[in-house]
């Protein structure tokens, strides 16, 4: 069983309620559920949907057609309504050739009391149009509104009922099977839900950031979960947030930040202090379509190159793009792991498809070890030198206050003990090939990317960061077709790991933005050639539909 539903109408109508219910319907009956977001950058008005994905087993990638479309004003219905597969159900509350006319306003002030109670009425039709038991989404209202008392909550599952039976009516025979209860349970996340966790537990300590859309969910996870420990500091732009938390960290903190791809241009001068002082900082870069504003609130794999390239001057930094809330967390705990190891900046790209998607998880865990500071003990040396030479560029850090040692940290190029100088002969080359031999010996941390069927495959889909589900998707389709195909998907982007590529094999890169970013650089790094390149830029995230399109 796998069901595409889309929710659509304009923002302030409620269709992220309807979908937020309807999917904890699904969830509670055993269903794997995946849910993404589309929606336009107003607070009212525009085309907005909120889209399902219903199986019996995780299928944790976009569909951008529908099964199931329910319309909750004309203007939607229009938009949409292409996006419907031939045989589909389409609902909404006037009648315009074929439709399922379900009177959401009527059915609620009869049923419910109130017109409030339009998006219950819209939720119990479409549950009706997919086969999920009434019982299910009345329990599910109830659990959702018990805190608003007994009459909201049953005001709201009387209004589905009315919803559901209406649906039944217009159904007829066309009615689908009631879907049988199952056994399953799944954990049900986004990434960016994954974030706050992780980077607590990874012992993040400070967090300063300012609201931009898709990462401004983070820091205000971060607000409201004081139980975290983490103190969270809406700084008044990007370059005072970057500055705060590379402070955080010099004074001994766990400390990150958390923008998207205009925020980060500002942040690109401390990106390169931080290099320079070799102070751990984690960047979470939260990509959207560019340039500029671009478009604020859709998806995009756009800010690849501009990471890893950022800052003036060569300083090593990483960069990790997780695939999904599993990795996500783990990627949070290793970005700060790696940051204090090395002392420099690690940034973790992520996307707006990341941040607003659901996936249905087996299970969500946190790392069996979490990796502690690696801070220097004081009395271990005399005198401290905060740059001194070591064989693998990694010096002694201490932060301030720690102990009776000066901590001389400094922007321009200095001394072993932290002063400034313009020693060209002595002191520059030194501090060069220190920060460069930490480049190196963090090239050999970085993971390989993730092999799947590839060992007698004549085609490889390559892919990074949010775009595996889409990926897996498509292979795994091809494979059914009898086409010897395989995958290999980065989560660790740069430095690039020691990896050898087969010959004999057609690669294809999948990723989403118009000039296929991530195979210009493994043509440059490992000398593969990309024969195709699969790219997507209008905002919407890949899906295994057009992936597939293009390759046939």
């Amino acid at each position: 069983m796998d069901r595409s539903l889309f929710i659509t109408g304009a923002a302030g109508e409620g269709i992220q309620t309807v979908g937020d219910i309807v999917a904890r319907a699904f969830l509670s009956h055993g269903y794997a559920t995946f849910t993404t977001q589309e929606y336009e950058s107003r607070i009212r008005g525009g085309k907005n949907s909120y889209r399902l994905r219903v199986s019996d087993e995780p299928r944790n990638a976009p569909r951008h057609d529908a099964d199931v479309l329910l319309a909750l004003n004309p203007d939607a219905r229009s938009h949409y309504a292409p996006s419907l597969r031939p045989g589909g159900f389409l609902l909404s509350s006037k009648e315009e050739g074929g439709d399922l006319v379900i009177p959401f306003a009527d059915l609620a002030v009869r049923h419910g009391g109130g017109r409030i109670y339009a998006n219950a009425v819209a939720a119990g039709a479409l549950c009706a149009s997919v086969g999920l038991p009434l019982a299910v989404l009345e329990h599910t209202l109830r659990e959702t509104f018990a805190d608003k008392g007994d009459e909201v909550a049953r005001a709201n599952a009387a209004a589905a009922g009315a919803g559901f039976a209406r649906a039944v009516e217009r159904l007829g025979d066309r009615r689908p099977a009631e879907l049988p209860e199952r056994s399953e349970r799944y954990a049900f996340a986004s990434a960016h839900e994954a974030i706050p966790i992780a980077a607590a537990a990874a012992g993040c300590r400070f967090i300063s950031a300012y609201p931009m859309s898709p990462s401004t969910g983070i820091i205000t996870a971060f607000a409201r979960h004081a139980d975290l420990g983490v103190f969270a500091e809406q700084a008044e732009d990007e370059i005072a947030a970057i500055n705060m938390a590379i402070g955080a960290s010099a004074a001994g903190a766990r400390a990150m930040t958390a923008t998207s791809g205009g925020g980060f241009a500002l942040m690109v001068e401390s990106l390169s202090l931080a290099g320079m002082i070799e102070t751990p900082i984690v960047i979470v870069l939260a990509q959207r379509p560019g340039p500029a504003t671009g478009l604020p609130t859709r998806t995009a794999q756009e800010d690849l190159l501009f990471a890893i390239h950022a800052g003036h001057g060569e300083f090593p930094r990483a960069v990790l793009a997780p695939s999904d809330p599993q990795d996500t967390l783990c990627k949070t705990i290793r970005a700060f792991d790696l940051a204090d190891r090395f002392q420099t900046p690690v940034i973790l790209l992520t996307d707006q498809f990341l941040a607003d998607a659901h996936f249905s998880l087996a299970w969500l865990e946190m790392p069996d070890e979490i990796p502690g500071p690696h801070l220097a003990d004081p009395n271990t040396m005399s005198p401290y030198q905060r740059y001194a030479r070591t064989e693998d560029g990694l010096s002694p850090r201490l932060y301030f206050g720690q102990s009776e040692h000066l901590v001389c940290l400094d922007s321009d190029e200095h001394t072993a003990a932290g002063h400034i100088t313009e020693d060209l002969v002595s002191v520059r080359p030194v501090m060069v090939e220190k920060r460069l031999e930490k480049g190196r010996r963090l090239r050999r941390e970085i993971a390989s990317p993730v092999e799947s069927a590839v060992e007698d495959a004549e085609l490889i889909l390559v892919g990074w960061g949010s775009t595996k589900g889409a990926i897996e998707e498509a292979a795994s389709s091809l494979r059914e077709g009898g086409r010897k195909t395989g995958t290999l998907h980065f989560s660790e982007v740069w430095p690039l790991p020691d990896f050898s590529f087969r010959s004999g094999t057609e690669y294809v890169g999948v990723e989403g933005n118009a000039t296929g970013q991530f195979a210009r650089l493994l043509e440059a790094e490992y000398g593969v050639k990309f024969e195709r390149k699969i790219v997507r830029s209008d905002g919407l995230p890949l899906d295994a539909a057009t992936i597939l399109k293009e390759l046939s």
